[in-house]
């Protein structure tokens, strides 16, 4: 029988509730210890209504339980840090949600600490886990469109008020470039396989957000090859379907319903033949997400996303953000 892996939460959140707890308790030889809230009383409501057998508002109540073998963190940004270099150093394997972290040398010190700890550290970076876009990644890497030279991507919804807090007025931690636009980059590099050379981007705020902090964005990007790619983020757009373009010199490749949490979306091809649909066998991408992290502590594989993911896709994102408070194309460096 496989490793037991015991879990904590170190946030009780939404997408702990919504989408984690299922994801760890489908997983073989997996269960959910404790939770972590600042709150007392929303821990003790959260562990009642999803039947964690424990909760704590003291960090060091899970880092020296011994039963604990993986710690999933979705507190707040700022946090990620000094969370994940606490479970590193007490040897606890870390599932951290995105970004990563804030600064790219942060980044790199939870890098440093896991591999120092020999614990595993990922990313949950989810959208690289649609079905979809693991199709579209092998058909462009077949070159079946030939010589890719431009993307779109359109990732505009509309935040729900329960997720409204610290992403609409937080301008270090929050706004939609590290929410929201840094998963798009995260799947354009799983897409493409490889890391944009410059960025120049352009913000709205004020629709939804406060103080500054971005509710809106257009991105463009090149790729290696000369390729161009367009983003589109929003918090303010009901009713869009979120997808991607890719555009090649012998057709085009189109993913649409593709950029939630949700097992969906479809896949068209069209070129001088004309247009058909490409069948897709969907799967939870969160189920998957799991499965990867839980193999990899068990000592087989790697986490969908890694530390160095999530160390890429955050350097990336933060030269969007100079871009926009700038005005000026940025290099990117990813160290």
């Amino acid at each position: 029988m496989s490793k037991h892996i015991g879990w904590a939460l170190i946030g009780a959140s939404n997408v702990a509730r919504q989408w984690i707890i299922d994801a760890i308790q489908v997983q073989a030889n997996s269960s959910i210890l404790n939770v972590l809230s600042s709150s007392d009383e929303r821990g003790a409501k959260f562990a009642a209504e999803n039947g964690t057998p424990a909760h704590t508002t003291d960090i060091n109540a899970i880092l020296t339980d011994d039963r604990v073998d993986a710690v999933y963190i979705s507190t707040a940004n700022q946090f990620h840090c000094e969370q994940t270099l606490a479970a590193a150093r007490a040897g606890k394997n870390v599932l951290c949600e995105k970004p990563v972290a804030l600064t790219v040398a942060d980044a790199r010190r939870m890098i440093a600490a896991c591999r120092d700890a020999r614990v595993v550290l990922g990313v949950n970076h989810h959208l690289r886990c649609n079905a979809m876009h693991q199709k579209l990644r092998r058909i462009l890497a077949e070159g079946t469109i030939g010589r890719l030279n431009a993307v779109r991507v359109f990732h505009a919804n509309f935040l729900p008020q329960a997720l409204h807090g610290w992403r609409v007025n937080d301008p270090d931690g929050g706004g939609l470039i590290l929410d929201s636009t840094i998963h798009d980059i995260d799947t354009l590099r799983f897409l493409i396989g490889s890391n944009p050379t410059h960025v120049m981007a352009m913000t709205q705020s004020g629709r939804l957000a406060h103080d500054g902090v971005e509710d809106g964005i257009m991105v463009i990007m090149r790729f290696p090859g000369d390729v161009l790619v367009q983003i589109h983020g929003a918090y303010t757009v009901p009713f869009s379907e979120g997808g991607v373009e890719f555009y090649g010199s012998d057709g085009v490749l189109v993913g649409r319903d593709c950029m939630s949490q949700r097992a969906a979306g479809r896949l068209f091809m069209r070129n001088a033949d004309g247009e058909k649909e490409i069948p897709v066998e969907h799967h939870n991408l969160y189920h998957y997400a799991l499965a990867a992290f839980s193999n990899a502590v068990r000592g087989t594989g790697q986490p969908a996303a890694t530390g160095e993911d999530g160390l890429a896709a955050l350097a990336i994102a933060l030269a969007i953000r100079e871009s926009a408070r700038t005005g000026r194309q940025i290099e990117v460096e990813i160290p």
